[in-house]
This record gives C-alpha cells, structure tokens and sequence, in this order.
C-alpha cells in the first residue's frame, strides 16, 4: 500500500469519526488504568457494567486498596478471570501509592512495571489518557492493519512499529481508535462488511465480500 492511499484511508475516517476515543467508560486516568486492567479477554460493555457499580464507591488507588482482594472481587465477579484481576489491581494500587504519590504514570516503563500492565495496556493509557501517539495492537488492529495492507505484520509488535512508521503524522494520535472501531464493527473476523466500508476501495484484502450486508 502507498503513501497516498494511507493518507486517503485516514483522511475519510477521520471525517467520519473526528473526535474518537475509547468506549471504556471512565472520569480518570486511575479509571481508565482499572478498566483497561479489566478489559483483557472481556466485552467493553461487561466491563462499562461492573465500573458502573465499582467507581461510585471505589475510583482511586486508596478507596480501592481498602476493598482488599475479597471485596474488589465483589464488584467484578462478573468479568472473566476476575481472580487474577483482582490481585492485580490491588497490587497495582499499592504501588501507585507508594511509588508515585497515587497517581498513575505517564512513562512506559512505569507502567509496565504496574502488575497486570503489559505494552498493549500501556500503550491504550499513554494514548488515551496522556495522549501520546502510540498504538495499542488489539486483535482488531491487527486484523485490520493486516487484511487491508495498511500496515502487515506478522506479530504484533511488527504490526505496531509499522503503524507508527506508515501512519500520517497528523493522523496518529487518534488512529489508534479508528482503526479499533472499524474491526469492531465494519472490518470484523468473520464476514467483514466489505459493502457498508467507506474505505473498500482502498483496501487491498483480495477476498472482499461485497454481497455481505448485515
């Protein structure tokens, strides 16, 4: 794919969409950390339902510390793996506290040392909440940056380092959210959506389904 085609993909999604952003509900950073935490092998809209019942009486490192593990897992018992979930948020919210005076980091390397905080999570906190132009490679981003050649790769740490060498400059802070939203719902595993995509005659996927209309 070239220059000119990237640049006329992110241009009409930017028209379509031009303030994108998570569909995680949060008022925080520390919000946003939790339910990224949360999120991992689980629906947004499951985790939006148990942050409903848990930030109104627990939205910061100290309030949710004091829940300890038993009654964190009070409030997310409906999430997958909230066991693991559990330990790892309260682990994390003691080292917040300790470590950097309850308030979540804006360096990688912080917060990939914060238990249950890998890249990906990393990455979606420094875009989202500090926006930097970074790229959180979901499966969604990697299927879409594969199956439309905007950025092939054949891990996801190929797929993230050449979206932010491909990506328009002026583009990157929010292609991140673009680009999720359209695997979600346009560019999706099975019988993608190829009739409804404002970007299909850009993309380079060989196999396009252009009867599909769901």
């Amino acid at each position: 794919m070239n220059k000119a085609k990237r640049e006329e993909i992110f241009r009409r999604l930017h028209d379509a969409d031009p303030n994108p952003t998570t569909e995680l509900e949060y008022g925080s950073a520390f919000e946003l950390l939790v339910a990224v935490i949360l999120s991992a092998q689980s629906t947004d809209k499951g985790v939006n339902k148990a942050t409903a019942r848990l930030f109104p009486a627990a939205n910061t490192p100290e309030t949710i510390y004091a829940l300890g593990e038993d009654g964190l897992k009070d409030y997310i018992k409906t999430i997958g793996l909230f066991n693991s979930k559990a330990k790892n948020i309260i682990q994390t919210c003691r080292i917040l506290v300790d470590k950097h005076n309850s308030q979540v980091p804006a360096q990688r390397e912080a917060l990939e040392a914060l238990p249950g905080v890998g890249r990906k999570t990393a990455n979606v906190i420094l875009n989202t909440a500090f926006r930097q132009p970074t790229m959180a490679v979901d499966t969604h981003i990697f299927r879409v940056a594969n199956r439309t050649g905007i950025a092939p790769g054949k891990n996801v740490l190929e797929v993230e380092k050449a979206l932010l060498k491909y990506v328009p400059k002026h583009y990157l802070l929010d292609a991140h959210h673009w680009l999720i939203l359209h695997g979600r719902y346009t560019c999706v595993a099975r019988n993608p959506k190829c009739r409804q995509c404002s970007i299909a005659d850009l993309c380079e996927f060989k196999e396009k389904t252009p009867d599909v209309w769901q």
